[in-house]
């Protein structure tokens, strides 16, 4: 469902009895989607009317790609298992959701000094009912929408700016506004939003033994968005339907 009537983001947060910032229930008291409600019917055929050369681009990454994930998180394994005599094989897969390329769901996250998730939701809650799953967001239909790529990156390197993937490095607002303009890129309401920051890249181009010595580090640093209220004035304002990077978590960290 669309915005009866936008708040503005001084009127944050909505429940007054929640954590700062919150926009718990915009969309109602038992809602489990958030902002993924912006992806309306309307929305998704726009969308659609602007595919022109039909490429389709995966945004995953290979389940074994972090060879030693952070935070003490096991890695990939994968078992084939032949049914014998058969010629058929199973895969048993044995991993960390948080090991490769995914979406943080509204349970892994809460506000840690108020111990609660998205919608006022508590720990109990979480681990007692599959409340705020993702399943949710298949049931509704999943995340289709017009996916919208600002290449920081790209605009980075032709404007002489450095990018160290391995840093707390912040992108600000103004630089992302920067980027869409190069690229000539219209921000809508209900858009998917990609931003490349240039981890996914330095990180291929690690040995095993950088990767491993950086998976140690109890808080390893990384480039990303600026953690500012401007930001999030900017994301309530743009009025995404999701947000993503090529970053460990979206924000620069340690933020």
């Amino acid at each position: 469902m669309p915005f009866s009537k936008k708040p503005a983001f001084d009127d944050l947060p909505l429940d007054k009895t929640g954590p700062p910032g919150n926009a718990w229930g915009l969309f109602g008291p038992d809602d489990q989607c958030g902002m993924l409600n912006l992806l309306t019917p309307d929305r998704t055929r726009a969308a659609a009317s602007e595919i022109r050369d039909g490429v389709r681009i995966s945004t995953d990454w290979p389940l074994d790609r972090i060879t030693t994930p952070a935070f003490n998180r096991i890695p990939f394994a994968q078992t084939i298992s032949n049914i014998a005599p058969t010629s058929v094989n199973d895969d048993i897969l044995h991993f960390n959701t948080q090991s490769s390329s995914q979406w943080d769901g509204l349970r892994h996250f809460g506000y840690q000094e108020q111990r609660l998730y998205f919608n006022g939701r508590t720990l109990d809650d979480i681990l007692t009912t599959k409340i705020n799953g993702i399943h949710t967001w298949v049931e509704t239909g999943g995340i289709i929408g017009r996916g919208v790529l600002l290449d920081y990156v790209a605009w980075a390197e032709a404007n002489h700016v450095p990018v160290k993937p391995f840093t707390s490095q912040s992108i600000t607002v103004t630089d992302l506004e920067k980027v869409a303009q190069a690229q000539g890129t219209e921000l809508k309401p209900g858009d998917i939003l990609f931003i490349r920051a240039g981890w996914g890249r330095g990180y291929a181009q690690l040995s095993q033994d950088e990767i491993s010595a950086m998976a140690i580090i109890p808080t390893p640093p990384a480039i990303g968005i600026e953690s500012s209220e401007a930001t999030l004035r900017w994301l309530w304002e743009k009025e995404f339907a999701a947000v993503a990077s090529d970053t460990p978590s979206f924000e620069a960290w340690p933020c």
